[in-house]
């Protein structure tokens, strides 16, 4: 897979599709493109493979409208993500208003023991309303008090901390948490006089 999938939540996920989210010049957006979206999409199980193929066609056709479409899923997922970390009243309604439209394209349908958005068109803002739908549904959830952002100073990945003591600190143990351990272990040997 080509995106990190760690957060618990395919939601917070697609939040973390940008590196160094803190980082400043540093930030590194992952979603350049409408093909990354429609790939971030399959990956995440939020289309299928059928409809990718449809979409990526569409593209092809109209990259103007697809570009768009690309700028206002970046747009709800920031959003998102100021609503859900600063609290910020403003992208909430923004995230709302967004949510107003991408339920107006579906109808609410029965599948199995459960009810669902069904999209009934598949067109290039299918991803956008798709998206919208879940990034609202996330910011419902019952568990965000389990909600945290990594303890690099500039990472910014987001997830659930689903560990029984809620005491995870890093996005991913094994990248932010192993240089994170080893920048506090060099800066220790210094505080003592030793050279690393």
């Amino acid at each position: 897979m080509r995106f990190g999938h760690i957060a618990g939540d395919r939601m917070l996920d697609l939040v973390n599709t940008v590196a160094w989210r803190l980082g400043g010049p540093e930030r590194v957006e992952a979603l350049k493109t409408f093909a990354d979206i429609v790939e971030w999409c399959t990956e995440s199980g939020l289309m299928s493979t059928g409809e990718a193929a449809t979409l990526r066609d569409l593209a092809s056709r109209d990259g103007a409208r697809a570009e768009r479409e690309r700028e206002q899923i970046i747009e709800a997922r920031e959003r998102a993500y100021r609503a859900l970390f600063d609290d910020d009243p403003e992208a909430a309604a923004g995230l709302a208003s967004m949510y107003r439209a991408a339920i107006a394209t579906a109808d609410l349908v029965r599948t199995g023991d459960r009810w669902q958005w069904q999209d009934r068109d598949t067109d290039l803002r299918l991803p956008r309303d798709r998206i919208v739908r879940g990034l609202v549904a996330l910011t419902q959830r019952d568990d965000l008090d389990r909600l945290h952002q990594c303890e690099d100073a500039k990472c910014g990945w987001v997830y659930l901390d689903t560990s029984p003591r809620r005491n995870r600190r890093w996005c991913n143990t094994k990248d932010c948490g192993d240089r994170n351990r080893a920048r506090a272990y060099y800066a220790r040997q210094k505080a003592k006089g030793h050279q690393p």
